[in-house]
């Protein structure tokens, strides 16, 4: 299932993506029609919601209708660094040393914004793009081991974990560089845990301005999926509707020789297997 918000006349919306349509969850009285109380009801909501839909056809176009955000402030949005074998030696080329354990930043929630929506590159002379697969999580998880990390991902994101690269290094944490508004795109939808056979052999992609920046594929991860779960679960809980962005693949731009950072105008499109594509316009 592909579960979108929307905005409408009476304000954001939840729907599910059928064809080129969105049903409107409200509209069929369904028993849940607010993103996050899906999540949080996991299979009993998504399984109520495939029921109430039968034989309903979509209120309206996909492309007709502006997209928001997925979810709009969950309670963490965590960014794992480094986590691409290529990316890892570029970032050391750049004085990025490699790290034994697993690299985690926070992107502050305030930074996310919709699948089609401008990145404002603020105060930043050095703008770039990270494409990443992003999860929700489902079932609160803590203390959980690899082998039961998939139980507790409701589903899956794309991201672009835009950076303020001159901003980035002000502090060991990332945080400052990676949470300016609008750098957290996310989107287009949530595409249910039961609709990815295999989230660790998924390819991603970034374009700009139709050129192709990254192209990996999602096993190529130093720390896989499960792995990831596990490591944050151990020291804190992960709640239901939190955001996990699990890294991005060789190809940015600080690391072109020269840097190439993005520019007023530029169109940056990232695309992941199964999962679909967000496409956001920097703010001239």
């Amino acid at each position: 299932m592909k579960l979108v918000r929307f905005e409408s006349e009476s304000g954001p919306r939840t729907g599910v993506v059928v064809g080129d349509g969105i049903i409107d969850l409200t509209k069929i009285n369904a028993p849940y029609t607010e993103m996050m109380e899906i999540i949080v009801a996991g299979q009993l909501a998504l399984a109520a919601i495939e029921e109430a839909i039968i034989d309903v056809e979509p209120h309206r176009q996909l492309s007709s209708t502006r997209l928001l955000a997925p979810i709009h402030r969950p309670g963490k949005f965590l960014a794992i660094g480094m986590n691409y074998k290529k990316h890892q030696e570029e970032a050391a080329r750049l004085g990025v040393a490699e790290q034994a354990k697993q690299v985690w930043f926070n992107k502050q929630t305030s930074c996310i914004s919709g699948p089609y929506d401008e990145i404002d590159p603020g105060v930043t002379e050095k703008l770039d793009y990270e494409v990443e697969l992003g999860l929700v999580i489902g079932k609160p998880a803590k203390g959980v081991t690899k082998e039961n990390a998939r139980d507790h991902i409701f589903g899956y994101i794309v991201v672009n974990d835009v950076s303020a690269r001159d901003w980035q290094f002000h502090t060991p944490t990332f945080t400052m560089g990676k949470s300016f508004d609008t750098h957290g795109p996310i989107g287009p939808w949530i595409v249910t845990a039961d609709e990815v056979a295999d989230p660790q052999n998924l390819n991603l992609y970034c374009r700009v301005n139709g050129d192709i920046r990254q192209s990996n594929n999602t096993s190529q991860m130093v720390h896989d999926i499960d792995s990831q779960i596990e490591y944050l679960s151990t020291a804190f809980t992960l709640e239901s509707g939190d955001l996990i962005a699990t890294g991005t693949p060789e190809g940015v731009g600080v690391a072109m020789v020269p840097s190439v950072f993005l520019q007023p105008g530029d169109i940056v499109n990232c695309e992941i297997d199964c999962i679909g594509s967000i496409e956001n316009r920097v703010k001239g």
